[in-house]
Order: C-alpha cells, then structure tokens, then sequence
C-alpha cells in the first residue's frame, strides 16, 4: 500500500467565500474519483482546518500500490479536476508519498 499526501494553499487574492466553494468542489470531485481510479483504495478531502494551519486543504489517499500511484496521476479523472479546478487556483502544493 501507499499514502499519497497532499497539502494546498490557495492564492491570496481568492475571497473567503470563494475558497469555500473551491473547497467542496475539490472535495466533491477527488472523493468521487474512488471506484473509477483502479487501485484508489481510499481518498479524503480534508477542508476543516484549524485556524493554526498553513495549509487550506489538504488530500489523504490509499493506494494499492506503487503502479496505482502511477495511473492515478495520469487518469483523465484525476487530471480534469487537477487542471480545471485546482491548479488554476493554488499557489502551493506540497506531496508526500510512503509506503505503508
């Protein structure tokens, strides 16, 4: 198995009210993507972040393997949301993957 971690900052000029929207349609679109992405063993959005982050969201997935990783970030799925909704709007990305 492996964890695929990722944390976002938005850009600064995004109101409030538009990073909450940003947040539950990045949300809704990734968590989708379990059952479509083969080897997407779990995926959470997590946009409740306590006032003490630095990060505005952040994506925890479970993947079956090295390979699933793979495919996942090249699946149209995936990339769709990734270009049309995140990258447009993120200043910082930062990833993290590990065995587990």
């Amino acid at each position: 198995m492996v964890k695929h971690i990722i944390l976002w900052q938005f850009k600064d000029e995004l109101s409030d009210e538009k990073k909450t929207e940003l947040k539950a349609e990045i949300k809704s679109g990734l968590e989708a993507l379990k059952g479509v992405v083969p080897g997407l063993a779990e995926i959470h959005v997590r946009t409740d972040c306590l006032p003490s982050s630095n990060a505005d969201m952040m994506l925890d997935c479970t993947m079956d393997d090295e390979d699933a990783l793979k495919g996942y970030a090249v699946h149209p799925a995936h990339v769709k949301i990734k270009d049309d909704i995140i990258a447009p709007n993120v200043k910082s990305r930062v990833c993290i993957d590990y065995k587990i």
